[in-house]
């Protein structure tokens, strides 16, 4: 890529989203945008990163289409920012306590890990300078064949994802929370792929990766968790970072910043990158039926609520 590119990056006020901003913002040539609920929580960020000159802070709350349908119409606005080269999907929640609903109606964690950045995404597709890279940030929970501790995801439509029931006969608020996050990482896989085919594998000048950070203990995905749970994902899982699939999130920050302005991945495109080698995926992740369903069915829940039409078809 050219000098002067902007990346967008969402939940970037802590954890792997501030880590990978602050390793976009070590090489002169970018510009980040940290997309975040909290602007205090953004703005404090900014401070922390040190490079004022090279950051603008924007509000998103993917748990509200509305929100997302504001930041896409006031892009670029007033600012004098460099062209928009990079979006990094990278916020995410998991859900344990109880089921919960974002400002639209759809189950949250669906809402937020997927349907608001499918939104956001496909709102943006036309204000890419190309070459222009898209990476979608997932999860090993949504292989079962690398999981551990996790309930494999199920996946049955999209339309129940975004309106479920309560969930299989006897099975605990929590089992149903995490499953649905590893379903909703599964999401991120289908999206990914299915966005990279509709962008017909690069040729348009857009690529998409997904990215899988490994377990990142410290992180702030534990934060609906016990008390005790807390504690422990903070101060014993640490530990456990001598094991290849454990890292720190500045490790991860590095790895997946790495995807949007390296040149290891920079002709890559619809692969599955784990740090920073690409593998395979879950076998359900390939399949094209799910990943049909999913995007159609994504693109009349943001057309029913005002959303921008997506593209491509």
């Amino acid at each position: 890529m050219a000098d002067g590119h902007t990346a967008i990056v969402t939940g970037a006020n802590s954890g792997l989203g501030l880590e990978c901003s602050r390793a976009l913002l070590a090489e002169e040539s970018w510009h980040v945008v940290l997309a975040v609920r909290d602007l205090d929580r953004g703005r404090e960020a900014v401070a922390e990163l040190g490079r004022p000159d090279r950051c603008t802070v924007m509000e998103l709350d993917l748990a509200s289409l509305g929100s997302v349908r504001r930041f896409v119409a006031a892009w670029p606005g007033e600012r004098e920012l460099p062209p928009l080269h990079a979006v990094v999907c990278n916020a995410g929640l998991q859900v344990i306590s109880a089921t919960r609903f974002t400002e639209d109606g759809v189950e949250l964690t669906f809402g937020v890990n997927h349907l608001g950045h499918f939104a956001l995404v496909t709102g943006l597709l036309e204000q890419l300078a190309r070459p222009a890279r898209i990476v979608v940030v997932s999860s090993d929970t949504h292989n079962p064949t690398r999981s551990i501790g996790m309930p494999p995801p199920v996946y049955r439509s999209a339309m129940e994802l975004a309106h479920p029931a309560d969930g299989e006969p006897g099975e605990s608020v929590a089992k149903i929370g995490r499953r649905r996050y590893t379903t909703s990482k599964l999401c991120n896989v289908l999206f990914a792929y299915e966005l990279d085919r509709r962008l017909a594998h690069g040729a348009e000048g857009v690529t998409v990766l997904v990215f899988n950070p490994g377990l990142m203990p410290g992180s702030g995905l534990a934060r609906d968790y016990s008390a005790i749970q807390r504690l422990a994902w903070r101060f014993v899982m640490p530990a456990l970072r001598i094991f290849p699939q454990v890292h720190s999130t500045r490790e991860s920050g590095r790895n997946l910043a790495a995807l949007v302005s390296g040149q290891r991945f920079a002709e890559a495109t619809g692969q599955y990158i784990d740090g920073r080698n690409a593998i395979p995926s879950s076998a359900d992740s390939y399949d094209q039926l799910k990943a049909r369903d999913l995007w159609e069915s994504s693109d009349r829940l943001v057309a029913d609520r005002g959303g921008t039409d997506s593209a491509p078809t």
